[in-house]
């Protein structure tokens, strides 16, 4: 089975959705903009409800089959930009300097508005679909806003579903796996305190630098060393703040990085061992240091029976050899996670063919997806839904 006849007709219409909301793009939860666009157009659409301030500025349609009762089953899509500055050169590139849709999430909203008005005319199901639009998803935790906020019994959601693109996947394929399918994310903060001294008479002082530097490098082994070769995971220190001068050991330095992983018990390893290192490493040198470990989206875990329905969605709409079931995961996160640890459900990729990569001031989400994403909801509406 092809798009949607219909959604193809509309293509273009939602195509110029999507750019409206690239060239304004909104940051976390300050999307009142791109809300409000969003509660507009699904009260024309016809939605029996839209919800708006789900999770501080989240919206939520609630869309009726024909048959009365019947199952509830949650789309979600992300609303939220990121803080780049934009360097398409595109004739609807983003008009708020320091701000772009460099991820896709306007792609996301207009396809994820293409099924709700579809939905709302057609009616062709029975039960209950509900459209999410989630603010917040770039680090804001904005899925746990919304659940935090009753979500899940508000709208007695069933099960939920989420889709996100993916460059370098050919336009028109799917990609999806049960299981751990992306990481979860964790803070690292590590302040050292040493005691500072002229840079010419080390011998008075205690480094930080020196004791980060050696920090740095341990941490590096708890993934070579004490995780388990075949499972996965990554420490990175991206962040060193230190010092002021050439000639001035100083007395502070801070690490800032992320933690990754696909698991829980390397998780909680990765914790313990960090904390060891810090704790250990300062005390070797005769410095103090304290790790703030920050747990912030948990593991996305896609739900067996879900991900097998999804999947068998997708192809319909692209072809059995079109969608992938068995895509390696990533050491991304996605907070749809948070939604996912409380309903069974499964997270799909679709093709954005040959783009820039997600967070690339060059990126743009592929509006050639729009129609094979939007068939994908409306479908997996229809047959999760059927009768």
């Amino acid at each position: 089975m092809p798009v949607v006849n219909r959604i193809a007709d509309h293509a273009a219409e939602i195509t110029a959705w999507r750019r409206d909301l690239h060239a304004n793009p909104e940051l976390l939860y300050d999307v009142h903009r791109t809300a409000a666009s969003v509660a507009d157009k699904l009260r024309a659409f016809g939605c029996d409800e839209v919800v708006t301030g789900v999770g501080q500025t989240g919206v939520v349609g609630v869309i009726r089959g024909r048959k009365v009762g019947g199952r509830t089953i949650g789309l979600r899509a992300d609303m939220d930009a990121l803080p780049i500055e934009e360097a398409t050169g595109l004739p609807y590139a983003s008009t708020a300097p320091g701000k772009m849709h460099a991820c896709g999430h306007d792609g996301h909203t207009a396809m994820l508005l293409g099924a709700a008005r579809y939905l709302a005319e057609t009616r062709n199901f029975g039960g209950t679909a509900v459209v999410i639009f989630q603010p917040a998803e770039e680090g804001g935790a904005g899925g746990k806003a919304m659940v935090d906020d009753g979500l899940i019994s508000r709208f007695g959601l069933g099960e939920v579903y989420g889709m996100h693109n993916y460059p370098g996947m050919p336009v028109g394929a799917f990609g999806i796996r049960p299981g751990p399918m992306m990481a979860a994310a964790d803070y690292i903060t590590i302040d050292i305190e040493g005691n500072g001294a002229h840079a010419a008479r080390p011998h008075l002082g205690i480094d930080p630098v020196v004791v980060g530097a050696h920090m740095i490098t341990a941490m590096q082994t708890v993934v070579s060393r004490n995780v388990d070769p075949l499972k996965s995971a990554v420490v990175s220190i991206t962040m060193v703040q230190a010092g002021n001068t050439d000639n001035v050991i100083p007395q502070t330095v801070r690490l800032r990085g992320t933690a990754r992983s696909l698991a829980e018990d390397v998780r909680a390893l990765l914790e313990e061992r960090l904390h060891a290192i810090v704790e250990h490493t300062a005390a070797a040198f005769g410095a103090k240091a304290t790790l703030k470990y920050r747990r912030n989206y948990p593991v996305l875990v896609n739900h067996e029976r879900q991900t097998e329905f999804a999947a068998s969605v997708a192809k319909d709409i692209a072809g059995e050899g079109r969608v992938d079931t068995e895509l390696p995961p990533m050491m991304g996160a996605e907070d749809f996670s948070f939604m996912l640890n409380e309903r069974p459900g499964a997270f799909i990729w679709v093709g954005n063919g040959d783009s820039a990569g997600l967070h690339h001031p060059k990126y743009n989400f592929n509006d050639e997806a729009i129609p094979f994403g939007t068939s994908y909801w409306v479908k997996l509406v229809e047959t999760a839904l059927a009768g």
